[in-house]
């Protein structure tokens, strides 16, 4: 066994209510914390409004769950071994994620990504040392995955081509790990999931196994309302490349959101809740309110839980934070 499957061969998301002293990197993926979102969902009685704060994960985002199954699964069947590359497309969180793994267990990492991700993510990518090739940043993600096709296509025996967006072990990390957490940690009261679409991994898997623990709760799915959209990592799926792991039919309801709206909600959750997240967590907030006032409206009694995909520490640079109080007159939420 390589030092990297010796490394990575007992990992695992085990429910904890504290952190270990000695953890590895490996053990502190998964167990972020719940949070209670009270003043942007003030006046809505009998329900609640939660967050899964990812960015409590080692390489700041949700991205490290998938990034890690993928590459457990890839080591244990051999395809990720010594003198071969992991390969794959990102917008930037799942490229950091496996940047840091691929640091921590010593293999090499190469990224096919848009040009236009946001200065702090290539800053990331840099200090960790990986390989980056940029695409046109008008193709977007799909540039971004048509470019590692591509090259896992014309030298196949060098790279291991990770593929996200077709990988089953993407789902899985949520299925076995996200959902669970999300059950535990509401003593199973949860009543409606909501979740962004981009490779749609999270959203899969966690719909498949909360349905499993109570097929009453509601799974919605929200993406972008154009295909020119600023909602970084998301996809607007009538226009782009279908993930492969994209299974329409989980979903209960499927709720478009403007980046106009998830900007303005990164505004109220920083002004209001003292949480500074990133754009898509901005969006998924969106839905979640959206779906929490529909409840509030029929006198029902929810509990609806989001994934915070990340904090805002990569899109800083991003020119909307400038705008001033836009949030509270030009994007009502």
């Amino acid at each position: 066994m390589n030092p990297a499957a010796r490394k990575i061969a007992d990992y695992r998301i085990v429910p904890h209510s504290a952190p270990r002293i000695g953890q590895t990197l490996l053990e502190s993926i998964g167990n972020t914390p719940l949070l209670r979102l009270e003043s942007v969902a003030e006046g809505l009685p009998g329900v609640e409004v939660l967050g899964k704060a990812e960015w409590a994960n080692p390489g700041g985002s949700v991205k490290d769950r998938a990034a890690a199954s993928i590459v457990k699964a890839a080591i244990e069947s051999g395809e990720l071994r010594a003198g071969r590359v992991l390969l794959d497309s990102t917008s930037g969180n799942t490229g950091i994620a496996y940047a840091m793994l691929g640091a921590a267990l010593n293999f090499p990492v190469t990224l096919a990504m848009p040009s236009n991700v946001s200065p702090e993510r290539k800053k990331i990518l840099k200090a960790y040392g990986v390989e980056i090739v940029y695409t046109d940043p008008g193709e977007g993600s799909d540039g971004a995955i048509r470019k590692a096709r591509e090259m896992a296509a014309s030298v196949p025996e060098r790279y291991f081509y990770a593929d996200q967006y077709s990988n089953p072990a993407n789902w899985r990390a949520h299925y076995h790990g996200t959902a669970n957490e999300i059950w535990e940690q509401t003593h199973g009261r949860v009543t409606h999931f909501v979740s962004m679409l981009g490779t749609s991994g999270t959203f899969v898997g966690a719909t498949r196994r909360l349905k499993e623990l109570n097929p009453k709760i509601q799974c919605i799915s929200l993406q972008p309302d154009s295909p020119f959209h600023g909602i970084e990592g998301a996809k607007h799926m009538p226009s782009a490349i279908v993930p492969n792991i994209y299974d329409p039919a989980l979903a209960d309801a499927n709720v478009e959101i403007s980046t106009e709206a998830a900007y303005a909600m990164c505004h109220r959750l920083a002004r209001e809740e003292g949480l500074l997240v990133g754009i898509s967590a901005g969006a998924a907030v969106v839905g979640a309110l959206e779906t929490a006032r529909a409840a509030a409206d029929r006198n029902e009694k929810a509990v609806v839980v989001t994934v915070l995909c990340d904090n805002a520490d990569k899109y800083l640079s991003e020119r909307f934070w400038d705008a001033p109080n836009q949030a509270s007159d030009d994007w009502v939420i």
